[in-house]
């Protein structure tokens, strides 16, 4: 439990860090379609922290959820994939590099599906 409290703060703060980044670094130094890619994964890494306190606070109230430790997991990394990827696409322009996203997505889902098997098993 602690470690996901952990790796959502951590995300949490590293969103509003990156966020800052490109709203004010990066703002007229890359083209306008790669700063709404950046936006883009700032916005899935805070809603995915979030994420990671939700499975840590069901975590608390189910300590023997396995399905919760994988979702928390993949959760991290989706933001890992997903976000991760969209960052170094909005620096580097290189669009392969977006191939690796809908890895990350699948990852997001998969673990809020897990997160909702939890709630109905427990």
């Amino acid at each position: 439990m602690k470690l996901f409290v952990l790796l959502g703060a951590i995300n949490g703060f590293l969103a509003v860090a990156l966020g800052a980044f490109g709203a004010h670094g990066l703002e007229g130094k890359i083209p306008e379609r790669y700063l709404e890619i950046w936006k883009t994964a700032v916005h899935y890494q805070m809603f995915h922290a979030a994420g990671l306190f939700v499975v840590a606070l069901l975590l608390a109230k189910w300590p023997n959820a396995g399905s919760l430790q994988a979702a928390g997991w993949l959760m991290f990394t989706g933001i890992v994939l997903f976000s991760g990827s969209l960052y170094v696409l909005s620096l580097t322009q290189i669009k392969p590099l977006g191939a690796i996203t809908p890895f990350g997505g699948v990852a997001f889902l998969i673990a809020w599906a897990l997160i909702a098997y939890a709630a109905v098993k427990y």
